[in-house]
């Protein structure tokens, strides 16, 4: 072998061998001389959004590549859990509220400095121990309830008087019941009543003056809660007004879809459904306020932020991408195709204007904010405790297990798997 050859040989063996090192040290690939900082996040459409303002990000800091990966959201928790045990997790990701103290309180976060220009309910969900732990990208807003416009035209329905709706457990008084029998002839849903967090039942807890959690316990056993999840499980099960509840306890998108397909007349949801419904729909639709309940509507707001990894190899180039990430310009890009409510006050201009230019009236969502709101769940070990509720929950909107049973026993499973 002539030298030169072995010369080369031996230079590329040492190349390799530097390589394998970098890569068992954590350091990422720089391709021409470029750091690149990883983010994780679940959903598509932000993903694309991100994409395009990381290219102006790049553009302005041509040292530092940023590289968006996605997760499906059913899988997200659990591989990211494992990631961040094993220090392999990105630079940065996606939390959601409910599951802060799980990284915040382990030592796995780097705090960061909150800003006057970030949506105050975010800020407030993520603040642990007197510290923000991530800088707020998304807010989903309140919720509100989308209606088909022909199948209230056929069912004789002004969409003005979805605005006076209210549930209650007094027949004299409850005007919502009524209406969606109204709404459901032969092959057609009036409602979407069903086993759904977010969309449906804190906000019937909130409305009937219950809480979910409590001093960082669930909380949900009482009188008001049972009268609330008593109403929407006689909405699937005996007013039969709603899918059951084997097509929905597993299916989060099962209504939605029946929705889509014209076959529901009133879907109850945030807008996080809002790009998917004006993409697909193919009636006309809008938004109306939810039913109001005892005490007057009260919906959830959720909001999620993008949390540094303290074990990051790089935590300066990641603070230059979280600033950006914080910023105006960077958050703007995130409301430009409508699918997502930047978190970053005033950036939110193009998402109002996305819709405005669709004929969309968002305001809904927004203004059913100006009244009360029931905290969304989190805490230490709330995923465990979920988890151990949920069988119950299942049984319950199924009708196989009455309400007082099934929350009493579903608290109770789940304030023993907290402490644990």
């Amino acid at each position: 072998m002539k030298a030169s050859t072995r010369a080369a040989l031996t230079l590329g063996l040492v190349a390799l061998l530097l390589f394998g090192v970098a890569a068992w040290l954590g350091i990422p690939k720089t391709p021409h001389g470029k750091t690149v900082v990883t983010i994780r996040v679940w959903d598509q459409q932000v993903a694309q959004a991100y994409r395009s303002s990381f290219d102006e990000f790049s553009r302005r800091n041509p040292d530092i590549q940023v590289a968006v990966t996605v997760t499906s959201y059913a899988s997200y928790f659990n591989s990211l859990r494992t990631d961040v045990a094993g220090h392999g997790a990105d630079d940065i990701f996606w939390l959601s509220n409910a599951y802060l103290s799980d990284y915040a309180d382990t030592g796995n976060l780097v705090p960061v400095t909150p800003q006057a220009n970030w949506d105050p309910s975010v800020v407030t969900q993520f603040t642990r121990g007197g510290k923000l732990w991530g800088v707020p990208q998304l807010s989903d807003a309140g919720i509100a309830l989308y209606y088909n416009k022909n199948l209230l035209d056929a069912a004789q329905v002004d969409p003005a008087e979805l605005a006076e709706l209210r549930w209650d457990p007094d027949p004299e008084v409850d005007t919502l019941r009524p209406l969606l029998h109204r709404l459901t002839p032969p092959g057609q849903w009036g409602y979407n009543a069903a086993n759904d967090l977010q969309g449906i039942y804190l906000n019937y807890l909130g409305s009937a003056g219950a809480v979910f959690q409590a001093d960082n316990k669930f909380a949900f056993a009482n009188p008001r809660a049972e009268m609330a999840f008593t109403y929407l499980v006689d909405l699937i099960n005996v007013d039969k007004v709603a899918p059951s509840a084997a097509d929905t306890n597993d299916n989060n998108d099962f209504s939605r879809n029946q929705f889509l397909q014209g076959r529901m007349a009133l879907f109850q949801s945030g807008t996080y459904n809002l790009a998917q419904i004006q993409a697909n729909a193919p009636f006309p639709w809008g938004v109306a306020m939810m039913p109001a309940g005892p005490q007057g509507r009260v919906s959830v707001t959720n909001g999620i932020v993008a949390a540094a990894n303290s074990s990051s190899p790089h935590p300066d180039a990641v603070q230059r991408v979280l600033a950006w990430m914080g910023s105006v310009d960077g958050n703007a890009f995130l409301g430009r195709s409508g699918s997502a409510i930047p978190a970053v006050l005033s950036a939110r201009e193009p998402y109002f204007q996305h819709w405005a230019d669709k004929g969309v009236d968002v305001s809904p969502f927004f203004e059913v904010l100006d009244g009360q709101h029931i905290a969304a769940p989190g805490g230490q070990g709330f995923g465990a405790g979920f988890a151990a509720l949920k069988p119950y929950f299942a049984e319950m909107f199924l009708g196989r297990m009455d309400v007082h049973t099934a929350l009493q026993q579903a608290q109770h499973a789940a304030n023993r798997a907290l402490e644990r």
